[in-house]
């Protein structure tokens, strides 16, 4: 499938859509699908095993090669080898919706004119329905920036985000966002990102607390699931508030016992 061959002009920049993958022959097409209004789609892939690269190429994407040190830099090495300044970060787990889609090319006719970098809210899956309210929604994320006045910014490699010197707006629209194959495997990624965030915050001396331990995960539960409404969304609402603040809990867990092997 060819990318469609947009003319760039001063007034209507030229944008590069960049994605970072691993093993995501099951997700990455309907990413790829909904970027298909970019001039270029930049697939940076770091040893999969699976048909994503074949599949990127499929869609007429550019794809490199980068082992993974990091999300943070990935993402920066992806938007560093663009072909253009203006520049889409998209996740393979992600995509972008029709309405989103038609704000962005709003914003992109008039030259992007009202901002150095555009957020946009987005809306997660999750066991069959898309969750509305509470820590999952609207999440809203800068990705769609100048790379020359921004970009993946600072020293933490999960939990990463863009940052931009200049105005930021909102578009309307949603980015779609499939983020577990299963329980199983949203238990295996928490564990994931809690041992890499525990790491971060071990390497700049921060200390685990029977405070951290107990009142931050109670305090995002309880924030998710009633000040924000996370009960709305029924079940699925209850099973995201109760394992997202297990993972918070994991995370002190994981930096105590960094602490104690260092002593």
């Amino acid at each position: 499938m060819p990318l469609p061959d947009h003319a760039s002009s001063p007034r209507r920049p030229a944008l590069s859509a960049t994605v970072i993958a691993c093993d995501e022959a099951d997700r990455i097409a309907d990413c790829l699908a909904s970027l298909a209004f970019c001039d270029e789609i930049l697939v940076v892939d770091s040893g999969s095993r699976d048909a994503t690269a074949d599949i990127a190429r499929g869609f007429g994407a550019r794809v490199l090669h980068r082992p993974f040190d990091g999300f943070r830099s990935q993402k920066q090495f992806a938007i560093e080898q663009a072909a253009h300044d203006w520049v889409l970060c998209v996740d393979a787990d992600e995509r972008i919706d029709a309405t989103l889609r038609e704000a962005i090319e709003r914003a992109r006719d008039a030259g992007f004119a009202a901002a150095a970098g555009y957020r946009f809210a987005r809306r997660s899956e999750y066991f069959g329905r898309y969750l509305r309210h509470g820590n999952a929604y609207p999440d809203r994320k800068l990705r769609l920036f100048d790379r020359r006045r921004g970009g993946w910014r600072g020293d933490r490699e999960v939990h990463e985000s863009a940052s931009v010197d200049g105005a930021v707006a909102t578009l309307r629209g949603d980015l779609l966002h499939r983020p577990f194959r299963s329980f199983e495997h949203q238990l295996a990624k928490g564990r994931r990102y809690a041992q890499m965030m525990a790491e971060h915050d071990h390497a700049r001396g921060r200390r685990a607390s029977l405070a951290r331990l107990v009142l931050s995960p109670a305090w995002r539960f309880w924030r998710g699931y009633l000040l924000r409404g996370g009960f709305l969304d029924g079940w699925p609402g209850l099973i995201y508030a109760y394992v997202t603040a297990y993972t918070a809990r994991q995370k002190t867990i994981r930096l105590w016992l960094l602490e104690k092997r260092g002593r």
